[in-house]
């Protein structure tokens, strides 16, 4: 199966993310000893360039609120060890800011391409920008790819692993433009009988629009899954 991902870039929503060990900013990782956490993994094309420097600063500030939600950031690209922490230095001393996650040296691109994060057809040297989100158990719960000159867009990234926990724990779904705090959406009847039941809801409560979309409140804060 790894072989068979590595070489067709085909990993989907729904499968368990390859296991990978790494030399990283913070010493030897594994993805599996993250089980139990919410994972974002990320790549960058490249250390001490514009785009990629804007976005390291960013998931540095979010890092917190990532945190506060059971979420860890993991960090990649094809750049040498070296080049990573001389990188970060100089986004210390530069700014002052400390980034706290790992960033793995993938010089052999080993992880990347298991990743699908090089794309011949733009580089076969750099990695694009890739995010996956893990959840606790290791599996892959979504898939975000930007081009090498457009920066991401954090916070929607922090909004969707937020999203998904309250979606996980509450069994529903969010609507379009949903935040936390929002009311959401209640999964369709299955049978008449409920689908009576929830239509009788609605004309009751006003909590929807018909049968197959209705709204429910949720608690504020989801209780998060330790695996």
């Amino acid at each position: 199966m790894d072989y068979e991902i590595m070489m067709n870039n085909n990993l989907k929503i729904g499968m368990e993310a390859p296991d990978f060990d790494g030399i990283s900013t913070a010493g030897e990782i594994s993805l599996s000893n993250y089980k139990g956490k919410w994972v974002v993994f990320f790549s960058h094309p490249g250390d001490f360039t514009p785009v990629c420097t804007t976005e390291i600063i960013g998931f540095a500030k979010a890092d917190t609120y990532f945190k506060k939600i059971n979420t860890e950031l993991i960090g990649i690209s094809v750049d040498g060890i070296n080049s990573h922490l001389a990188w970060l230095y100089d986004i210390y001393i530069k700014t002052g800011i400390i980034v706290n996650f790992p960033i793995i040296a993938d010089q052999n691109g080993i992880i990347s391409r298991k990743y699908g994060m090089i794309s011949n057809e733009v580089s076969s040297t750099e990695t694009v920008r890739n995010v996956f989100i893990i959840d606790t158990k290791g599996i892959i719960r979504s898939i975000f790819i930007y081009p090498m000159n457009i920066g991401r867009y954090i916070p929607e990234i922090l909004r969707t692993v937020t999203a998904l926990q309250y979606a996980d724990k509450n069994n529903c779904m969010t609507p379009a433009n949903w935040v936390p705090g929002n009311p959401m959406i209640l999964p369709p009847p299955k049978n008449f009988k409920d689908l009576c039941e929830r239509n009788n809801s609605i004309a009751k409560n006003r909590n929807g629009m018909s049968w197959y979309l209705s709204f429910k409140n949720v608690d504020d804060t989801p209780k998060l899954d330790k695996g």
